[in-house]
């Protein structure tokens, strides 16, 4: 028989998707998966981001779940976990990650082709929950309404349809995932020097108990190290400014020849830095922040 594996998840539409991806694979390996539906502070509360007390809105109880024993495995949304680890937990696999690049979604009457930033035509609603993308939208263009925009990807998508909004910002890997009909929307992609996304956006994290070795053995099969590169980079930069999900901070990792380039955006500006390793390029960026940003003292 092969190892019993039960996943602890979030009820959403793209956490089971990511939930059941890990628990397919997982199968081919020969062992026995069950999921375990949590829900998350960020599931029940529908205050805006920037006004709930605390981090890991949608990772805490999930992970409560694996140190109390209702499951094996806990599978996040990586850009969701605080940059804090928690004792007795490890990240013990990231899989290969989905692009990570921001979607923009609008409806056709809120497009300007000649508008070189966005594509959008002034003044219009554009909705996000992210502290971090509505920052950016402000500084790239301050007319523009920035609304908070809550629910899971395929209701987002519905709030546009429905005309909530002229404008929505989305994670693209959500979005590809779920392979949701965008016909009758303006999409674009945006490349990371426009918009720079969260630390370790579209990427999973396979989180388990530290002294479960059979399992982490088990799920090296689903490791990626290419991800857990950027991923290093991103989140190691948003750790030294002590960061969550409610930090205005953007960075994209990509490797490159001699090592890993990072790209930042924070406090309305951008920042780069190459390093041979995630650690000393994100504390390589870190040092460019706090030159201008004393008051970013970091960990």
């Amino acid at each position: 028989m092969g190892e019993r594996v039960r996943i602890a998840t979030r009820g959403s539409r793209l956490a089971l998707w990511q939930a059941e991806w890990v628990k397919e694979r997982l199968e081919r390996q020969g062992a026995r998966v069950e999921l375990v539906i949590i829900e998350t502070q960020g599931d029940l509360e529908r205050t805006p981001f920037a006004q709930m007390q605390g981090q890991g809105f949608f990772t805490k109880a999930v992970q409560d779940a694996v140190l109390g024993g209702q499951a094996d495995l806990a599978v996040h949304s990586y850009k969701d976990l605080p940059s804090a680890t928690v004792e007795g937990l490890e990240i013990a696999a990231v899989p290969p990650r989905e692009d990570s690049r921001e979607l923009l979604l609008a409806r056709p009457p809120a497009v300007d082709p000649g508008d070189p930033v966005l594509s959008l035509r002034k003044g219009i609603r554009v909705g996000s929950s992210a502290v971090r993308r509505q920052a950016q939208l402000r500084h790239l263009r301050p007319d523009l309404e920035c609304l908070e925009l809550r629910g899971n990807v395929p209701t987002r998508v519905e709030k546009l349809e429905r005309g909530d909004y002229d404008a929505i910002l989305l994670a693209h890997a959500g979005v590809k995932r779920l392979n949701l009909d965008l016909t009758g929307f303006h999409a674009l992609v945006l490349e990371p020097h426009r918009l720079v996304p969260a630390p370790a956006q579209g990427a999973l994290a396979l989180e388990c108990q530290r002294d479960h070795s059979s399992l982490k053995a088990l799920l090296q099969t689903l490791h990626d190290p290419v991800a857990q590169t950027t991923v290093s980079a991103e989140r190691g930069l948003m750790r030294r400014l002590a960061g969550g999900c409610q930090l205005a901070l953007g960075a994209s990792a990509r490797l490159v020849e001699g090592g890993v380039e990072l790209l930042a955006w924070y406090g309305g500006k951008l920042y780069t830095a190459e390093g041979t390793t995630p650690e000393e390029v994100s504390e390589a960026m870190f040092r460019q922040i706090q030159w201008e940003h004393p008051e970013a003292v970091g960990t």
